[in-house]
Formats: structure tokens, sequence, C-alpha cells
């Protein structure tokens, strides 16, 4: 559960009013020439990865411990249409290319794994996490109803 910031250092290009003498100018003319502009980079080496499993899709989100969203990606965004999109190549696809975002962009080393749903790629997924950072935990979340709605009445046929 670590995060840490890394400092990035990059020079700006000074652009228009670097020509001096324009009239009615405030002496402001150089001021972005030359400067060093800090930009911070977040440096997360835990996340969760949540495996959201339907029966026509299968939608991979990566967080932060404090749930902020690093990088996502579904089966139907990695050009998957139609019945190849519920499938378990699609949902393992979709998978490592979140996971492998969000490792290039913050530095992602080990995960948690959140299963949610009942569809076909559910283990194909964690199968793709598992192939790129280690996974510490694993866990299904699916909601099982406490005698939740009443069901249908039976078919008559």
């Amino acid at each position: 559960m670590s995060e840490s910031n890394q400092v990035i250092e990059e020079t700006t290009e000074g652009g228009a009013g670097s020509a001096g003498g324009a009239v009615g100018s405030t002496g402001a003319a150089g001021k972005g020439q030359g400067r060093l502009k800090r930009k911070t980079k977040r440096v997360i080496s835990d996340v969760i990865v949540h495996v959201y499993a339907s029966f026509n899709n299968t939608l991979i989100n990566v967080t932060d411990v404090k749930g902020n969203t690093l990088s996502w990606a579904t089966a139907g965004g990695c050009g998957f249409r139609g019945s190849r999109k519920s499938t378990p190549f699609a949902g393992q696809v979709a998978a490592g290319k979140a996971i492998q975002k969000a490792r290039e962009l913050y530095g992602a080393e080990s995960a948690e794994v959140r299963i949610y749903g009942p569809g076909p790629g559910r283990d194909a997924s964690v199968r793709a996490v598992r192939d790129v950072v280690q996974i510490t935990a694993i866990f299904d979340v699916t909601g099982i109803p406490f005698n939740g709605c009443r069901a249908p009445k039976a078919r008559r046929v």
C-alpha cells in the first residue's frame, strides 16, 4: 500500500511576447523562457483490479487502494464485437490491456483482484493479471440476495 511521488523536470519554451518592445507590455516579455516546470508522477505499487464479468461483456477497472481509477478497459473497447465480446479470450485481452497501462503509467507491481459477476471472462482475466503483476489476493464480490426479489411466476407451456 505504498505510494510515492517522483519529480520530473521539464523545460518550457518561450513563445509569444519574447520579441520585446511591444506597446503596452508590462515587462513580462520573457516570462516562460528557460524556466523549469516541475511535474510530479505518482508511483503506486499496490493496485486493485475490479473485474465485472457479465454474460455479454467484461469490464476491467484498475484503481488505487482509495478507489481512484488509474486505468480501465473493456472487451468491446479492445475490438471484440457481437458474440466474440462474451468470450474468455476477450476478457483476457481487456485485463491485460488495463493492467499493462497501469503498470506503465503508475509502476504497479502487485494487485488485489475483485471479481463481480457470472460471465465467461472471470478466470481468464485473473490469469492475464497474473502474467503482468503479482496477485496478493482474489475476492469474489458477486452479490448474493438474502431472499431478495420475488421470483417470476412459473411459465405455462
